[in-house]
């Protein structure tokens, strides 16, 4: 049987095919869907949301150790957060399978860096798979398993934000039964006191010399012989892109891309007058290739910055000289889009609060998530944004070198907030630091598609769950100025924050409005502009409300009146409570003449 999947979906109906026990993961761009398929279409498998990807991780390596195969999801920035466990298991090894999925965002299409995660399974010494469709994708999860077991070792799946989110058919099989292992106490190999390290480290090495023989023999590293001069070494999504450029080349196609198959590699390059690697990001298959002592080249023509195309590798395949001009015609998207620059949604509760932060001008140390958007014009007021729960460690260095006259606040989504922003609060609280700290609460982990989390009341499998109370949370951590305030209410966040700004210990103000779009989409009585009372002074503009637009109608000196979209509008009141000459009513109020 065959269905149409995405890269992701596969993922999922590899880990059922798998007979996986346990999926857990925290949800990241562009891996979410795994999981959320995973729920959804397969419950057999246990799955769950962790607070934060390092839990997920060794909630998966408890699963492991106990008998059960474990898949692991995350981004790629998710993986830094999880290195910790990750590094030390690639000694511990497993007992039953464990495949780990990295998501890579080349392009940053929703990620604040464009890392290229293969060199964590070259940092760890782990085998590393990369699939170039769905159904690769599907196939290379059963195989991580196998490999898993047979070698002792956590598996890296690498996928990219063009294999996760293109579908792509699927061959489906019937699920297949793990191996039946149980829990087994072996401190020498699953505690990593010094002694048993350098034991296991031993047992690394030994690992990684026999993956290399394994690479240049298995057929998930093959070569596509069509009689060219021209050789290309490339794997992932990038094999796609070439093999639609020039199919006529010869193609050695690596999908089990560490350690790589250097025999292979040796003899595909001396058969061709020319080799050239094509990758995305960095030079990951280059430099290993080039420090081999092998010729060749690849990113002098494609470059290592933001994701390929079509029309990308014909351009360096041009410039490599091994295609024409002609050749580059019709191929790929333009190569200019029109651009649809991010705004948050219509209501959204964030809203109040940056327009609150901009007008009092203080410094804004932000985080991870929707309202990251509040650094966007005309809001402009974030300063700050450099990885999940920095927030509120970037405002207590800030404060303790005074580096803003006006005072700063961090501000942190719920979700995030409980991903890794406790024990920056904490560290508020013991080092005595001066900040005020907004929790913008808005009941989901909206980013990425309103996701359960800790407070929310429910899991990913659906059962209800004990909500973890924000406000007792960080009393409990010694907070002792908590407030929760209306993020709708304009006046009232300007007033709380005045007042916190002045305290001479931490606080935090939490809002407490829910995402305007889920669990499901919220519109009250929509707003209306009064043209007759409008004078276009341009204040309901500034909010940054999709909702609102410049009007065909015009004042005296030629500037437009606004108009909102009664169909977008959420009824949420802030451009109401802006508007000097209150022009912007409830339909419901709007005298018509």
């Amino acid at each position: 049987m065959k269905e149409l999947l995405s890269g992701n979906e596969a993922v999922a109906r590899g880990a059922f095919e798998s007979d996986v026990k346990l999926a857990s993961a925290y949800p990241g761009t562009p891996s979410t869907e795994i999981l959320e398929t995973i729920a959804a279409k397969f419950p057999s498998i246990y799955a769950q949301w962790s607070p934060n990807e390092k839990v997920a991780y060794e909630v998966g390596v408890g699963a492991s150790i106990g008998g059960g195969r474990a898949l692991v999801t995350m981004k790629h920035v998710g993986l830094n957060v999880a290195a910790d466990p990750y590094m030390t298991h690639a000694y511990t090894g497993v007992n039953a399978g464990f495949v780990i999925v990295s998501a890579d965002d080349p392009e940053m299409h929703s990620s604040q860096n464009e890392q290229d995660n293969r060199f964590f399974a070259k940092f760890a010494k782990i085998p590393m798979l990369e699939p170039s469709d769905s159904n690769e994708s599907k196939e290379m999860v059963l195989t991580g398993f196998e490999l898993s077991e047979v070698f002792d070792t956590p598996v890296l799946l690498r996928m990219t934000t063009r294999i996760s989110h293109s579908k792509g058919i699927v061959e489906i099989s019937e699920q297949t039964t793990g191996p039946d292992r149980k829990f087994v106490k072996e401190p020498s190999k699953y505690v990593m006191v010094p002694s048993n390290a350098r034991g296991r480290h031993v047992i690394v090495e030994e690992r990684i010399e026999k993956l290399k023989k394994f690479s240049d023999e298995t057929p998930l590293n093959f070569i596509e012989n069509n009689g060219s001069k021209v050789g290309i070494i490339t794997g992932g999504v990038s094999y796609q892109y070439a093999k639609e450029v020039t199919p006529e080349f010869d193609y050695l196609k690596i999908g089990f891309s560490y350690p790589l198959p250097m025999k292979k590699i040796e003899e595909f390059i001396n058969s061709h007058d020319i080799v050239i690697v094509v990758e995305e990001l960095e030079p990951f298959y280059e430099d290993q290739i080039k420090a081999a002592g092998f010729k060749v080249k690849g990113k002098e023509y494609f470059g290592n910055i933001g994701e390929l195309s079509p029309y990308r590798v014909a351009e360096g395949f041009k410039n490599a000289g091994v295609i024409d001009e002609v050749k580059l015609a019709g191929i790929g998207v333009e190569k200019d889009m029109f651009p649809r620059p991010p705004v948050l949604c219509p209501g959204c509760p964030h809203r109040g609060a940056f327009m609150a932060l901009k007008k009092l001008g203080v410094a804004v140390t932000g985080d991870i998530g929707c309202y990251t958007l509040g650094v966007m014009e005309p809001l402009n007021a974030m300063d700050t944004c450099i990885c999940m729960g920095a927030s509120i460690g970037n405002a207590i260095g800030m404060e303790k070198v005074k580096g803003s006259d006006k005072g700063t606040v961090a501000v942190i989504g719920d979700s995030t907030f409980f991903h890794s922003g406790v024990t920056g609060l904490m560290d508020a609280v013991y080092n005595q630091s001066n900040v005020t700290v907004m929790v913008l609460d808005n009941s989901a982990t909206a980013m990425t598609g309103g996701q359960q989390h800790p407070s929310t009341g429910k899991t990913l499998m659906g059962n209800d769950a004990r909500k973890i109370d924000i406000p007792n949370l960080c009393k409990a951590l010694g907070v002792k100025r908590v407030k929760e305030i209306d993020a709708y209410d304009y006046d009232e966040v300007i007033t709380c924050l005045k007042e916190e700004l002045t305290a001479e210990e931490p606080s935090v103000l939490i809002t407490t409005r829910p995402c305007v779009l889920m669990p499901k989409r919220i519109m009250d009585e929509p707003y209306t502009v009064d043209l007759e009372l409008c004078t276009a002074c341009s204040a309901c503009f500034k909010i940054s409300c999709p909702a609102i637009s410049a009007s065909e109608e015009t004042n005296k000196h030629g500037r437009p009146k606004a108009i909102i979209d009664e169909s977008v509008c959420t009824g949420c009141t802030l451009c109401a409570q802006v508007c000097p000459p209150e022009a912007i009513v409830l339909k419901s109020q709007k005298v018509e003449v």
